[in-house]
């Protein structure tokens, strides 16, 4: 069985900081994509950020040049850096990702942490 549990978030001014950490246990032989998504009140949930085992990152238009994504394979973690945040990145963030708990299987999607709610005053 494999966890995710986020954590980092909280209430911040406009034009803050907050770093997000996402930490991925249990049976774990490798990861593949690792992404960070967010869900604010009443909206869809949607994707922030993704980053490859390859190191390769996607971030979404809205958070372009303010938020960073980045992995730390050693501990299984994912992060998501985010500067200059405005109101409209108040939602609840998750992380999810491909995830194989053995050199056999397949990557198979992880199932989704309980989030870390984010807060912006504006």
């Amino acid at each position: 069985q494999v966890q995710l549990v986020e954590s980092g978030g909280g209430l911040v001014q406009a034009g803050g900081s907050l770093r997000l950490s996402c930490a991925a246990s249990g049976s774990i032989f490798g990861i593949e994509d690792m992404r960070w998504y967010r869900q604010a009140p009443g909206l869809q949930r949607e994707l922030v950020a993704s980053i490859t085992n390859r190191e390769t990152t996607y971030v979404a238009e809205p958070v372009k040049g303010r938020f960073t994504i980045s992995r730390d394979d050693a501990k299984n973690m994912v992060y998501l850096q985010m500067n200059n945040l405005k109101f409209e990145d108040t939602a609840v963030y998750y992380c999810n990702a491909e995830i194989r708990t053995s050199s056999i299987s397949a990557y198979t999607l992880s199932s989704w942490g309980k989030g870390t709610l984010v807060t912006v005053s504006s």
